[in-house]
């Protein structure tokens, strides 16, 4: 799930189709390595006047805060990889964000992928078969384990070590 929360000024993103333009070029972002549509969260958050400040101001032209959260995939560690992201972020923002004036920032989070989930669901491995269904469907459908299998084997030593820890304090609690 990449979830994108846009703090904006009123006087930028005043339209649902400015909105939408923009909704689809991140959308696409996602699309282009074979995330579902429906994973792709955009949240368009208004700062009224003097709700939002930049360096103890109130900014004198429109201002655009960016925060990304991963959790279906995760960037590799290399400085190669970071900025070829930045620059598929950075490619679709350019029309409606830095080709308008704005001034604007963002960054990213990663959460673990193991505190996830959609309509209940342990979303299916990255680039499985599974995933490929929820791509096809756009919306989380149930699957075979063994079509997203490494997702449940990921969980299985926490749920045991949870387990564990549980059966030792009821045994302690007997004593």
């Amino acid at each position: 799930m990449p979830l994108w929360t846009i703090y904006h000024t009123p006087d930028s993103f005043v339209d649902n189709a400015s909105k939408q333009a923009l909704a689809k070029d991140i959308t696409k972002i996602y699309l282009d390595i074979g995330l579902p549509a429906f994973y792709v969260i955009v949240n368009f958050l208004p700062t009224p006047a003097g709700t939002a400040w930049k360096g103890g101001e109130i900014p004198d032209r429109p201002f655009v805060r960016l925060v990304i959260d991963h959790v279906a995939v995760h960037i590799e560690r290399s400085i190669e990889d970071y900025r070829a992201v930045t620059a598929a972020f950075e490619e679709a923002l350019k029309p409606h964000v830095a080709d308008k004036g704005y001034d604007w920032e963002y960054h990213t989070h990663e959460t673990e992928r193991e505190l996830w989930r959609v309509n209940g669901y342990v979303p299916p491995q990255w680039q499985s078969e599974a995933e490929k269904l929820w791509a096809r469907e756009n919306r989380p459908v149930p699957f075979k384990p063994e079509d997203g299998i490494k997702e449940f084997e990921l969980l299985s030593p926490v749920k045991k070590a949870a387990e564990g820890a549980a059966a030792q304090a009821a045994a302690a609690s007997k004593k």
